[in-house]
């Protein structure tokens, strides 16, 4: 018994029937389009409607604007986009006076929410939803159908072999049946057929069905994360709370269709940080741990319940997430008026200029009188080192760590521009409307102050004093849509595509008949979707299970006349080096040992008497 496989076989030489049978035999292994989907419509606009259709629901087409979507996204992730970072955005357009304009025609800045970005995602999930639909229902017409009959010509198969038993026919129909049922192949053998059907291997068109259907499922989670989205951050000194509503956030973005009654009702309240860092090695002063000690509650009159939020380790409440981004010092101030009174007292967040802490920040004073007791503002701006050395020559931090904390301020007076209602950032002061104050000689004045330090304004304008030091964090509140739809596309994409790849669907077709010598002739063979190393050796292990209810017969003893004819031409007859295959012209003989013949191609005597005869078969 021998398995082979080849790339391409001739047409079979049974007639019309034969190439049917044939073709029968290899159809629906696959729900993937025809070549028809190709050609080119006649005229007229239904038939240009047609193949414009087809041509988008291709799953060539589908791989062309899926790659287009990922191209779309690398603009989107080089250039700053308005929805993320729009102070970025502004920098870049004054920066960039030629690309700014050509990016702003482009919606370079607008990627994600752009026209083009926005027709090429619609129409990948048309193309993907109109390939799958008809490829669904054909794969259930596919499991509610019977395995195709039988080729007349087994021989033709691309994995074949064959045998002669004592065993009746029948026998061996009903041990193949039951050993191909028991290996989960699904079987058939059609009323009074010689022969038996089988076909396995349904998950693959399984798994890439359900590998396109994931891609839908991941398209409308993230085109749902989009619309619905929102994201805030919040600064949070030690010892303040947070509401999650609108007006408390710094900065707040969301998508086109979120809206603020779809904020989670929650709150929390900052209790302590700790922070540490590496105080050695080549990671020195880097961050080693990050700490929020907080109390939250749910819902106007929720409980408060303790818990902490890390790095990596947001807090989870509804919808949304509260993640620890960043930390910082708050100096503590107080500022007395030109009649000493307490204008201002607070921690006032300084934000990090590097990794050591280094930080700027401004105190504003609206609530003020100088001297002669007339109404101004006041302005202070400057820099907080929380490890300064002096031998160091610079004014920039040695370390994280509050180990000689010290500020740096200058003073203004004016107008804070606070009233003017336009939005002004908290950790910037306008100095356009205000005066810095003079030393005497005319030089700026600022100050260096320790903690208890305190800062005399020239001309008893009043005081500024660094009472101490406070710790704040800064966390993002997101508020994300289809995550969990997301995961899941995400890994039913995995396992739609390793079954795909991995599962080979193949067909095999088992045929006993009495031949011409009284013994049972077995044929076997096997079909796959494609070629693989995997469809002969699968078929000889069946071959093998089956000969044990089915096994090989000894050869019928030759008689004169067949030794003298095989001594005279021995390979120029049909079935010439098969001796057990069963011929067309009934020669059943055995060859000398070591003789060579080469195949006779099958005659029309051969589909006639279902003989099985194989260009490639050899007896066991």
């Amino acid at each position: 018994m021998s398995t082979t496989q080849t790339d391409s076989d001739p047409a079979p030489a049974g007639g019309t029937e034969d190439a049917e049978a044939s073709r029968e035999a290899g159809a629906q292994l696959s729900t993937a389009p025809g070549e028809d989907r190709l050609n080119v419509p006649s005229l007229g606009l239904l038939g240009w409607l047609r193949w414009t259709w087809r041509q988008l629901t291709s799953m060539r087409v589908a791989l062309i604007l899926l790659f287009l979507v990922s191209l779309g996204a690398v603009p989107g992730s080089v250039i700053p986009q308005t929805s993320v970072d729009a102070v970025k955005v502004e920098e870049f357009r004054q920066k960039h006076d030629v690309l700014a304009p050509i990016y702003d025609r482009l919606q370079l800045f607008d990627v994600y929410s752009s026209v083009w970005f926005s027709a090429i995602y619609i129409l990948l999930f048309i193309s993907l939803a109109g390939c799958i639909v008809p490829r669904s229902w054909q794969f259930v017409g596919q499991l509610r159908s019977r395995p195709p009959r039988a080729p007349r010509r087994l021989n033709r198969m691309p994995a074949y072999t064959t045998w002669r038993t004592d065993a009746a026919p029948e026998e061996v129909l009903g041990a193949a049946r039951s050993l191909l049922g028991g290996k989960r192949f699904r079987t058939d053998r059609a009323e009074g057929a010689d022969s038996v059907a089988a076909e396995k291997g349904y998950l693959r068109e399984a798994g890439n069905l359900v590998f396109h259907i994931a891609l839908i499922v991941l398209l409308l989670a993230f085109a749902a994360g989009q619309l619905w989205k929102a994201e805030g951050s919040k600064l949070v000194i030690k010892g303040d709370g947070f509401a999650n509503t609108m007006t408390q956030y710094d900065d707040f973005r969301s998508g086109s269709l979120f809206s603020a009654d779809d904020l989670d009702t929650f709150g929390f309240t900052l209790k302590d940080f700790h922070a540490s860092f590496e105080s050695s090695g080549p990671n020195k002063n880097t961050p080693r741990d990050y700490r929020a000690d907080i109390t939250y509650w749910e819902g106007a009159d929720g409980a408060e319940k303790p818990a902490r939020i890390e790095v990596n380790k947001p807090l989870q409440v509804g919808d949304s997430k509260v993640y620890l981004i960043a930390h910082g010092y708050a100096p503590i101030v107080s500022v007395k008026d030109g009649k000493g009174d307490i204008a201002y007292r607070g921690p006032v967040p300084f934000l990090q200029q590097d990794t050591n802490l280094t930080s700027s920040g401004v105190v504003k004073v609206t609530d003020y009188r100088d001297a002669r007791g007339r109404k101004d503002q006041l302005g202070f701006q400057g820099f907080f080192v929380p490890h300064f050395d002096p031998k160091s020559g610079t004014m920039f931090s040695q370390s994280p760590m509050p180990k000689n904390p010290v500020m740096f301020l200058t003073a203004y007076r004016g107008d804070l521009g606070l009233d003017a209602g336009l939005a002004q950032s908290v950790y910037q002061l306008d100095t356009s409307n205000m005066k810095q104050f003079k030393e005497k000689n005319g030089r700026a004045f600022a100050k260096r102050l320790d903690p208890g330090g305190t800062m005399k304004l020239p001309n008893g304008a009043g005081t500024l004093k660094f009472e101490g030091i406070e710790e704040w964090a800064n966390f993002t509140v997101s508020h994300q849509k289809g995550n969990g739809w997301a995961l899941a596309g995400a890994l039913a994409a995995i396992v739609g595509l390793a079954g795909s790849l991995f599962i080979q669907r193949r067909r095999v077709w088992v045929r006993a008949a009495t031949g011409p010598d009284g013994q049972t002739v077995v044929e076997m063979a096997g079909l796959g979707r494609s070629d693989s190393a995997r469809l002969p050796e699968e078929l000889g292990e069946l071959a093998d299970e089956l000969r044990r209810d089915a096994p090989v017969a000894a050869p019928p003893e030759p008689t004169t006349a067949d030794s003298d004819s095989d001594a005279a031409g021995s390979g120029a007859g049909s079935g010439a080096g098969e001796p057990d295959t069963g011929s067309g012209s009934g020669s059943a003989s055995d060859p000398e040992p070591g003789a060579e013949a080469g195949p006779t191609p099958p005659t029309a005597g051969d589909a006639e008497d279902g003989a099985a005869t194989s260009p490639r078969g050899e007896r066991q």
